[in-house]
């Protein structure tokens, strides 16, 4: 296989970024239609702000003041300064990031500073491998679900094991451009959105709930259920499942079990 880059995963290209790290999905209601909200009405407002410390703090207490800022994890910070970057609503970031400002760094008026936010790396930089990575950003299009997936390590990581096991390989990223293959793998991480056992609990992200202060696993209690651990855990639990009986745990490994078959018999079909 032909040596693969290091890709950056904040912001791969054009079609998509990620700010999770910038708390995004730590809003209380970071439904898609929320953020989007939230975003946009930023990006009207800065376009009216003097950038001056004082019309950055100015900017920044309005945003805290008219919009809802309430969180899962206290904690996480959600920065006043996260925006879409581009007129086609493609990408998240940061709105005084130089690019977004003729080369001016406006960062030092974030929470973290400008030293800190150039210079950090989420945990998905290190334990996701290069053929995971570009294999994410060969098949997610939307700024919404990429962050969801790039940050959920269990998730893309239980996925690509799944079906290295029944190609015998790891898959090159370049065959998952297009097609029935891109589909497939598409397919299976929109289950981020579309997934039926998920919890309903707004505290609730991936395998992790929050009371405030804290963040904690949420385990599935198989033995309640009458039955022994799943060997799609890992996965169920990225995906914030919440079982209520065992025809419940079999009905979900049934649909993991044909997104992997569906991908593996595509893959050895085209060899």
């Amino acid at each position: 296989m032909e040596a693969l880059r290091l890709p950056h995963l904040c912001q791969p290209d054009g079609g998509k970024s990620c700010g999770a790290c910038c708390g995004l999905y730590n809003y209380a209601d970071s439904s898609r239609e929320s953020l989007t909200r939230r975003l946009r009405r930023r990006v009207a407002l800065m376009s009216g702000v003097e950038r001056t410390t004082a019309g950055l703090e100015e900017f920044a207490r309005i945003v805290r003041e008219t919009e809802d800022m309430t969180k899962r994890y206290e904690v996480i910070h959600c920065c006043e300064y996260l925006g879409f970057l581009d007129a086609e609503e493609r990408r998240v970031g940061c709105l005084l990031h130089p690019q977004q400002n003729d080369g001016a760094d406006y960062r030092e008026a974030s929470f973290y500073g400008r030293e800190l936010c150039d210079g950090h790396f989420c945990p998905s930089y290190h334990y996701l491998s290069r053929e995971e990575k570009h294999a994410l950003i060969e098949v997610i299009d939307d700024w919404y679900l990429y962050g969801l997936v790039v940050t959920d390590i269990d998730l893309v990581k239980g996925y690509f094991r799944l079906i290295a096991a029944g190609i015998h390989e790891t898959p090159n990223p370049k065959r998952l451009r297009g097609g029935p293959l891109h589909e497939s793998v598409r397919s299976f991480f929109n289950l981020k959105l579309t997934w039926p056992f998920r919890d309903a609990d707004a505290n609730r992200l991936g395998k992790y709930y929050f009371d405030g202060a804290q963040y904690m696993i949420k385990y599935i209690d198989y033995e309640a259920l009458g039955m022994e651990k799943s060997s799609f855990d890992q996965i169920f639990m990225s995906l914030s499942s919440n079982f209520s009986c065992r025809e419940d745990v079999r009905a979900a490994e049934e649909i993991i079990s044909r997104h992997v078959g569906e991908f593996v018999d595509i893959y050895k079909n085209f060899e």
